[in-house]
């Protein structure tokens, strides 16, 4: 199997050569960026497997960065390193699609653990088999090409988005509970990913509302149920 590659745009110096000297040192091919710029350009010449952004940078910040990754390859897993802790950034990034979130200082194990993680979730995505097509009440969900049909036409989604809704699709009409779904999805039920599975699934409340008969309820304490009305 070949080395993940991994872009790593970081304007400390100290902190760069430590995150590529480590990270290349435990089987990565990792390709060190000092501003988001010049992350912005290796990005748009190289394929990665993941992207680790600091936040405030020179010439471009870390959001602006993530943003046009996003656009260009959605499905491209970002963790964003930062010496921020406010909620209002850890919001803008789960925004932008943010994997994960880490506030400086931290432990290179710690970051190494996450990363394994988050290329073993994207590795099984790619993987898994079975059903490609759900259909629920106006809408046809297609897994594969990670879109859905709506009577307005087709709405394309993230990731996290398709993995959500086929699971939600695959139990309509029973309680999905919400640590399974995170722990499934994301790999793990922290608050961070909480938060962030809560944006995606109010993302997903919207493109539902077209058919009156469908839409997702909470359980409050358990979970949430993906409710078809005949």
């Amino acid at each position: 199997m070949s080395k993940a590659r991994l872009l790593v745009v970081e304007d400390d110096p100290n902190l760069g050569d430590i995150l590529q000297e480590y990270l290349s040192m435990k089987g990565y091919e990792t390709i060190l960026c000092r501003d988001g710029e010049e992350g912005w350009s290796k990005f748009k010449k190289d394929k990665f497997d993941l992207a680790i952004l600091d936040i405030m940078m020179p010439k471009k910040d870390g959001f602006t960065l993530g943003k046009e990754i996003k656009k260009v390859q959605e499905d491209l897993p970002i963790i964003y390193l930062t010496a921020k802790n406010l909620k209002d950034d850890i919001i803008e990034g789960l925004k932008i699609g943010a994997d994960d979130y880490i506030t400086k200082p931290f432990s290179m194990e710690e970051l190494l653990l996450r990363i394994a993680a988050i290329l073993r979730r994207t590795q099984k995505s790619s993987e898994i088999q079975g059903l490609k097509v759900y259909n629920f009440g106006d809408f046809e969900l297609h897994y594969d090409e990670q879109y859905i049909k709506s009577p307005s036409g087709t709405h394309k989604l993230t990731s996290k988005e398709n993995e959500l809704l086929r699971l939600l699709a695959s139990e309509v009409n029973k309680l999905v509970n919400r640590s399974h779904a995170l722990k499934q999805i994301w790999g793990d039920d922290s608050y961070f990913n909480a938060r962030s599975m809560d944006v995606y699934l109010s993302k997903i409340r919207k493109i539902l509302k077209e058919d009156p008969k469908v839409q997702i309820i909470t359980v409050h304490g358990e979970g949430f149920k993906l409710v078809v009305s005949e």
